[in-house]
């Protein structure tokens, strides 16, 4: 699934496209995908201009004129800028055609993302409202952890990954993070020092960062808004990587399912 580095990074690829031009319509194929596209999108979507391409979690909020419409790429979806007159291809779900026929396309095999429209503040429609602090952003800290972690027993690698704690953390780069900072990933929540907290919330930083700078991780579908492969898998350092070579140490790396994910660590480096 595009985690936050290919949500953002697709974000910073379709925002010089759309911001401050005006729709010319909204053509969809599939209307099915993980929740119905919303009824009456086309008709609240024509002839208003996009005024803003924000990111909030893995969510894409696209802001018009009187709303905003809300993108999740799902497990499989990507969003590409094309010319006019680009013929859609098998699993291309809908167009957002602009002023001048340049389009955001929606491709997405498995129809596991999401088109919402709101025409009320975003923040507190039902898919958003609930969410934890952008791990970039100064309201995710040690001290974020430390209270959030406190009297509880789930695995530190499953807090990292909850939503309601620090959005857009999943599984790739919580294996990442807690590589980076040394914390073994089944370690109770409750045993993290700040000490710990504070490693870990730097490296989490640091690792998406270091990920959208480069575009992302492809496994499998994911693409960015050129059609380009995301290069950060060339630096994973434990992620599918069981049974090689720690880089840092030499030890083999390990795998185990925890929290019903794949789970990857190094049994020398992540110790704590």
């Amino acid at each position: 699934m595009p985690e936050l580095p290919e949500v953002e990074t697709t974000r910073r690829g379709i925002a010089a496209a759309l911001v401050g031009r005006r729709v010319d319509e909204l053509l969809i194929r599939e209307r099915r995908l993980r929740w119905p596209v919303t009824a009456g999108i086309e008709t609240a979507l024509r002839g208003c201009r996009v005024r803003a391409v924000e990111r909030r979690a893995k969510y894409l909020l696209l802001r018009f004129d009187d709303g905003t419409a809300i993108v999740h790429l799902g497990m499989s979806g990507s969003l590409r800028v094309l010319p006019g007159g680009s013929p859609p291809r098998r699993h291309d779900h809908w167009d957002l055609v602009l002023e001048g026929g340049v389009r955001i396309r929606y491709h997405d095999p498995r129809r596991f993302g999401s088109l919402l429209y709101t025409a009320g503040d975003p923040a507190r429609h039902p898919l958003i409202a609930d969410l934890g602090p952008e791990p970039l952003s100064d309201a995710f800290d040690a001290g974020t952890l430390v209270r959030a972690s406190r009297g509880r027993a789930v695995a530190i690698k499953t807090l990292l990954m909850n939503a309601r704690i620090v959005v857009g953390v999943g599984n790739i780069y919580a294996n990442e993070a807690l590589f980076r900072a040394g914390v073994h990933p089944a370690l109770a929540a409750g045993r993290l020092t700040r000490a710990h907290a504070a490693a870990l919330a730097a490296a989490v930083k640091t690792v998406l960062a270091d990920a959208i700078r480069i575009g992302g991780t492809t496994l499998r579908d994911y693409v960015d808004t050129a059609g380009e492969l995301g290069s950060f898998r060339q630096e994973l350092a434990v992620y599918e990587r069981a049974g090689e070579p720690c880089r840092r140490c030499g030890t083999p790396i390990r795998r185990r399912v925890l929290g019903q994910r794949a789970t990857y660590w190094c049994p020398r480096c992540q110790r704590r």
